[in-house]
């Protein structure tokens, strides 16, 4: 399963059998600027997961073929050496109609990060997700510092020296992704796995484009080039 090549900054698996859930889900979340691919059983998923990286899985469990918490506690077993397995510490958020207690003590018992019952509010589930990633970027305060920078992820806001800075989706998504991984050089290709979804068309230079542009608005020094590897965000002596 290959893409052809957030705005927040991250790139979601909504793991839903119900194909009106599940779209409302989508749109609902690119629309609020998340990069969003839909599986609808745990075989899917199971090969999605192997195949290219999320930074967030929501899962019901009630799926087609099987249990979603098959799928949960096949995604927290050990990564195997040759990376074939997903990230045992991707954030899991089981969005599911089973509303008992011990429901909700499986879920958590089998690995989950958190445990919403349908139907739940748009705003409480996207507040939910904000936490899931900022606690597995390491980050407990919901503001991003960096020198004179300071971002908002709930807000989608960019500060420089107190001053708002427009940036547009990508841009923003851009700047988390290498902020959240400074002083670590990210190549196109993991850039353009956590920018875009599978129907996503991607030019050749899309993040070469988006670079400039954030480089033109945040300063030249900002994101330096590591010449046939990436890009990154040198770490903040001052922080």
């Amino acid at each position: 399963m290959r893409r052809s090549a957030d705005n927040r900054r991250m790139r979601i698996l909504v793991v839903e059998d119900d194909a009106g859930i599940a779209g409302g889900l989508r749109t609902n979340l690119q629309q609020r600027g998340y990069a969003v691919d839909v599986c609808d059983a745990v075989a899917s998923a199971w090969m999605a997961l192997r195949s290219e990286p999320f930074d967030l899985v929501l899962l019901d469990l009630g799926l087609s073929d099987g249990d979603g918490g098959e799928l949960l506690q096949r995604i927290r077993q050990v990564k195997s050496a040759d990376g074939r397995l997903p990230d045992p510490l991707t954030p899991v958020l089981i969005m599911t109609a089973r509303d008992q207690v011990a429901d909700r003590i499986s879920g958590l018992n089998l690995g989950a990060d958190d445990y919403l019952v349908k139907p739940f509010d748009l705003d409480e589930l996207e507040a939910r997700m904000r936490a899931l990633l900022r606690r597995a970027a390491g980050r407990a305060h919901p503001l991003l510092v960096h020198g004179d920078l300071v971002i908002d992820p709930a807000a989608r806001t960019v500060l420089r020296a107190g001053q708002t800075v427009e940036l547009a989706p990508r841009e923003f998504t851009l700047l988390l992704l290498l902020l959240e991984s400074r002083g670590r050089v990210l190549s196109r290709q993991q850039l353009e796995a956590r920018l875009y979804n599978w129907e996503d068309a991607v030019g050749s230079n899309a993040v070469e484009v988006h670079v400039h542009h954030l480089r033109r608005k945040l300063g030249e020094g900002l994101i330096q080039t590591l010449r046939g590897v990436g890009y990154f965000i040198p770490q903040d002596d001052r922080a």
